[in-house]
């Protein structure tokens, strides 16, 4: 086993937890849809974070011909990290104080958006960390999208606006579909070499 792998073991198992987090609680919806009032905005984040939960894993094969450093293993665990906390505040062990998921999904969403953004900077780190030459392949349209959904998240923080938050989540959505489908057709493509 190389170092890649054993890094990945542990962050594969971090980042699983969180789409297993996920995924039980939409189970959980469909098998009780009585029980707690579904809000689409929120099941439209459910959906990205899961998204953005699986593309993570396509995205770090970019280190498997890196060389490890402590502070290389640090982030990519630090980076899994964010995203299993990013899955955790979609559904809370239980809804009591809460008037269904629209009441949580508000009342979290200093968290969940503080969290997101901090995930999104640490894919730019992530970019970045790859080498200069594998930042300027993904093109302009990268940065561009990183900017956009940086703004986003940072209004997120300090909105309630209904009609805002749908067109985040459905943005969110379409980059995380669009970009990476368009553009990491195959893995080889972002495929790091560091010496």
């Amino acid at each position: 086993m190389g170092m890649f792998d054993y890094v990945m073991v542990l962050a594969s198992v971090i980042i699983g937890l969180g789409v297993t987090h996920l995924l039980t609680g939409v189970a959980g919806v469909v098998q009780h849809p009585g029980r707690a009032r579904i809000y689409w905005i929120h099941l439209l984040w459910v959906a990205a974070t899961f998204l953005r939960a699986i593309f993570w894993w396509w995205f770090e094969f970019g280190y498997s011909s890196a060389t490890w450093t402590f502070g290389l293993y640090f982030f990519v665990l630090g980076y899994a990290l964010l995203i299993y906390l990013w899955c955790a505040l979609l559904f809370p062990k239980d809804l009591a104080g809460y008037d269904g998921y629209r009441d949580y999904f508000y009342s979290r969403r200093t968290w969940f958006f503080g969290v997101g953004l901090a995930a999104n900077l640490a894919d730019v780190a992530d970019t970045l960390a790859k080498g200069i030459d594998h930042f300027l392949a993904l093109g302009p349209l990268y940065v561009i999208g990183q900017v956009m959904m940086t703004t986003l998240f940072v209004t997120a923080l300090r909105t309630r606006n209904e009609r805002f938050h749908a067109f985040f989540a459905i943005y969110a959505i379409a980059w995380l579909l669009i970009y990476p489908l368009t553009n990491f057709d195959t893995i080889q493509q972002i495929r790091v070499v560091h010496q």
